[in-house]
């Protein structure tokens, strides 16, 4: 594993599987001993005569799994596991407090969804309302998003509030630099 982490307490870890194949990787894991957990959401699904709820991973190919270091090669060995996550062959484990916070939540029966991972500072775009379309910075994200749109000629920026659903990221896009130093705001053409 790493010298960076004790060799034998578990730590949780993200584990990368064969897409639909969360389910047969998380009871292989337990049938090992191992302590796993994939958070999943209810949603609703049509067939051609009848609707139906159905259970399906919040975050589709990915898992988590608590080992020590001792315990990877149980871990590798499952099938259907693709890969523990990391940085190159560096493992990094997931905080607790994050898979407890999901746990919670699973355990408590809240309606709740995967949402893009959106950071302050990152160039969003407005996907849905009266400003689809529009490219702008993130500026907050705790009581709603709000996004910084500049005009360079001017040199002035205003930033405006905007609901969480209507923004994605922008991720094959660079930031490109006004002659102020702000972000030039550009409507797709």
């Amino acid at each position: 594993m790493s010298d960076l982490y004790p060799l034998s307490e578990p730590l949780w870890f993200a584990l990368y599987v064969r897409v639909r194949h969360e389910r047969a990787v998380e009871k292989q894991l337990a049938e090992k001993g191992l302590e796993a957990f994939l958070p999943c959401q209810v949603s609703r699904h049509k067939w051609a005569d009848r609707f139906k709820n159905v259970e399906m991973p919040l975050f589709p190919g990915y898992l988590f799994c608590r080992f020590t270091s001792q315990q990877r090669g149980l871990v590798q060995s499952a099938f259907g596991v693709v890969r523990i996550v990391g940085f190159g062959k560096q493992l990094m484990p997931v905080d607790d407090g994050e898979v407890l916070a999901l746990q919670q939540a699973v355990r408590a029966g809240l309606a709740f969804e995967a949402t893009p991972y959106l950071t302050v500072g990152q160039r969003v775009r407005v996907v849905f309302g009266p400003l689809s379309g529009v490219e702008g910075i993130l500026l907050e994200a705790k009581k709603g998003h709000r996004i910084v749109l500049s005009v360079s000629l001017l040199q002035r920026s205003v930033s405006v509030e905007v609901n969480e659903s209507e923004v994605e990221a922008v991720e094959s896009a660079r930031l490109q630099p006004s002659h102020s130093g702000g972000i030039l705001l550009r409507r797709p053409a």
